[in-house]
């Protein structure tokens, strides 16, 4: 009779990737063991660097991107540290736009700094006026498109001329955008960071990030970084993430739709003093957003009028159809809330005032739309006393 168990994975195709799990790479040879790590940074020698569910990831991610090359991390923020800490050293000079996550700038300032990097937070929405700000010791410039909550639109390309010219390197978050509406590797920027708890998941239930690059050069500092750092991504986070690919065009494309009818709805409410979206035609940073960017995101930030803050508690208070959550890009819609003190403490701050900044899913847009406008109302009567 012949053994059922001979080949387990005889005849046996599936559609969905399989999980690899394993800490531990075994060697069919001494020589090969010996030489293990000359697999790298695209092999495997050990689980730290990843299994074949990883380079999965990876490569789809890396295809998307418009690179030959990605390295996927626990978190959008660990991209970040990663990538910043494969190139930075004592001595430096790193540029940060002051929109760029919160977590990256507190990195730099509390860690890096006392390093003896010299870290500088720039105006967001800068262009060619950076090289000014370029020294001789300037080694990186990292930007994000538009910035987290206030949503500036930097001049990418003129960035990018500028940090060619003096051999300074170049990272962007591109989370808002996905490479989806924007490839900043076909920009010319060096290191493209995704959060892909964001878009790439889409159902907020996975953290993962990660960085895409052109040059082979990079990525092997990027891998053997990820490596000495202990960045490894979960095999089964990763394939949550691939799982989440295979929507992505049509969440996007949908989510995106949406927002934009949301915002243009909410700027014309008398409530509403400003919506900061770069789609909508009025915002500052709409030329350089339709030049370089197609379509728009899920996320946009909305001031209201002065009020006290029962007003806004009254606001958040009446949503139904938003949950309160920090996290953005998922099916479900998201509503978050930056104190004004958070605003008047910023480098190059937009506002004084608070600000909301919404998250669209996948909900019908008229239920989200009846559901601000109710919350609204809630905010007009704490105005009125």
């Amino acid at each position: 009779m012949n053994d059922p168990h001979a080949d387990l994975n005889q005849n046996f195709n599936s559609l969905s990737p399989a999980v690899y799990r394993g800490s531990t790479v075994v060697f069919d040879t001494l020589e090969d063991f010996v030489d293990r790590k000359q697999r790298q940074p695209g092999g495997y020698s050990y689980g730290i660097t990843g299994t074949p569910t990883a380079r999965r990831l990876e490569r789809d991610i890396a295809a998307l991107e418009g690179g030959g090359y990605c390295v996927a991390t626990p978190s959008g923020q660990s991209a970040l540290c990663t990538a910043v800490m494969g190139f930075i050293r004592g001595g430096d000079h790193l540029l940060i736009s002051a929109a760029s996550y919160g977590a990256l700038q507190t990195f730099a300032r509390q860690w890096l700094a006392s390093f003896g990097v010299e870290v500088e937070i720039y105006a967001p929405d800068i262009g060619a006026d950076i090289e000014r700000l370029i020294r001789p010791n300037t080694r990186m410039i990292c930007l994000e498109a538009p910035g987290t909550v206030t949503m500036e639109m930097p001049d990418i390309p003129a960035i990018v001329a500028a940090a060619k010219e003096h051999s300074v390197m170049t990272l962007m978050d591109n989370t808002w955008a996905s490479p989806l509406a924007f490839k900043p590797l076909q920009a010319g920027v060096d290191l493209s960071i995704e959060a892909a708890t964001k878009f790439f998941g889409g159902h907020s239930d996975v953290l993962l990030g990660a960085i895409s690059m052109r040059d082979h050069g990079h990525y092997e500092t990027l891998r053997e970084t990820q490596s000495i750092m202990g960045q490894q991504a979960s095999p089964e986070d990763c394939f949550l993430v691939l799982r989440g690919l295979e929507t992505l065009r049509l969440r996007y494309d949908a989510q995106s739709r949406s927002a934009l009818e949301v915002a243009a709805w909410m700027q014309s409410h008398p409530q509403v003093d400003k919506v900061l979206f770069p789609p909508l035609a009025g915002d500052p940073g709409h030329a350089v957003w339709k030049r370089d960017f197609s379509p728009g995101g899920c996320l946009f930030s909305v001031i209201l009028k002065p009020a006290p803050q029962q007003a806004f508690s009254a606001f958040f208070a009446s949503l139904k159809h938003f949950s309160i959550g920090a996290s953005w890009g998922g099916v479900h819609s998201l509503a978050a809330f930056y104190p004004a003190a958070i605003q008047k403490g910023r480098a190059f701050s937009k506002t004084d005032q608070p600000v909301v900044r919404l998250s669209i899913g996948l909900e019908p847009t008229q239920a989200l739309i009846d559901d601000l406008a109710d919350a609204l109302r809630q905010f007009e009567r704490q105005c009125m006393g």
